[in-house]
């Protein structure tokens, strides 16, 4: 009987461990652990930066549910919406039984995403600050979805041009730039978002980066008394008028004398996915060519008298 006993104590021992092992926990970026029984099979996107790390971490098909402005990839446009950027049909997002919730707090969720925690869904909260964290929450999404070795790929890959970007440019001259999210009223990004980061990765100094709010709104005269070098401008697709076009008016600025206003297109830097890398490499593009127009001008040769 002992022997017996003995055996099933060990058998049991041997389920409880196997059990303990399958669980899943990461920690998201808000510092909270998010456990999982085993890899997510019904997620639900609340952002359009994280619809595209869960197609790229390999497990698009999963998504159940995502927001509005989830369009890239193209398979993305198919997944049924339960909200915007503004309100979220909580009722629909329930109802779905999703056994993953991965969100990205603004102000206009907040209420609303503390009921979705309330309901004992597992919530991970996903906002990368710097262009590492973008590897670092794919391979943590690799872990999360059972994906880890479409997740590691893409991760390393990542990491591979960050790096790049970073050895080709982070010894080059400083450049001052202005990065304008929307023109009326003028908002722009201090250094706690990944577009300072991508600015600082080619070189560059975001001039309002030591701004205490991460959106902060600034007025012209600050922009022309800081006289960036460099003035970008993330685009929407829709966007009939560049937001660079406001600045022609004003040939003071060393930005619009040296024509150094670029637009780059607002899905590659204002979303904290995957494609930013994109968005950098053209950051660092249009800081090079500014140093390689000032370089010119500093080298022009003198006349002969």
């Amino acid at each position: 009987m002992s022997k017996f006993l003995s055996s099933a104590m060990v058998v049991g021992f041997a389920a409880l461990t196997a059990h303990a092992q399958a669980a899943i926990t990461v920690t998201d970026d808000l510092g909270n652990q998010v456990t999982l029984a085993k890899p997510a099979q019904r997620i639900i996107s609340l952002s359009p930066h994280v619809t595209e790390m869960i197609y790229v971490a390999g497990a698009g098909d999963r998504i159940i549910g995502t927001v509005k402005y989830s369009d890239y990839p193209a398979a993305a446009k198919n997944i049924p919406r339960v909200g915007d950027n503004r309100q979220l049909d909580i009722e629909r997002i329930l109802a779905m039984k999703p056994d993953l919730l991965i969100v990205w707090m603004h102000g206009a969720y907040e209420r609303q995403l503390e009921m979705l925690h309330n309901s004992g869904i597992p919530y991970f909260f996903s906002e990368p600050h710097k262009l590492d964290n973008v590897a670092e929450t794919l391979l943590k999404f690799g872990s999360l979805f059972g994906t880890e070795k479409q997740a590691q790929v893409a991760a390393a890959e990542f990491r591979q041009q960050v790096q790049q970007l970073n050895s080709q440019y982070q010894n080059k001259s400083k450049v001052k730039v202005f990065y304008q999210v929307w023109g009326k009223p003028l908002y722009t990004l201090n250094d706690s978002h990944i577009v300072s980061d991508a600015i600082r990765t080619c070189g560059g100094e975001n001039i309002f980066g030591k701004l205490a709010t991460t959106a902060p709104v600034v007025g012209t005269e600050a922009v022309l008394q800081e006289n960036p070098e460099v003035i970008i401008t993330g685009d929407s697709k829709t966007q009939a008028v560049s937001g660079v076009e406001q600045w022609k008016t004003f040939p003071i600025l060393l930005a619009t004398k040296n024509n150094n206003l670029i637009s780059i297109e607002g899905d590659l830097v204002n979303r904290s996915g995957p494609r930013i890398i994109e968005g950098a490499k053209l950051i660092c593009k249009a800081l090079e060519q500014a140093r390689q127009k000032r370089d010119k001008t500093v080298a022009q040769p003198q006349g002969k008298k």
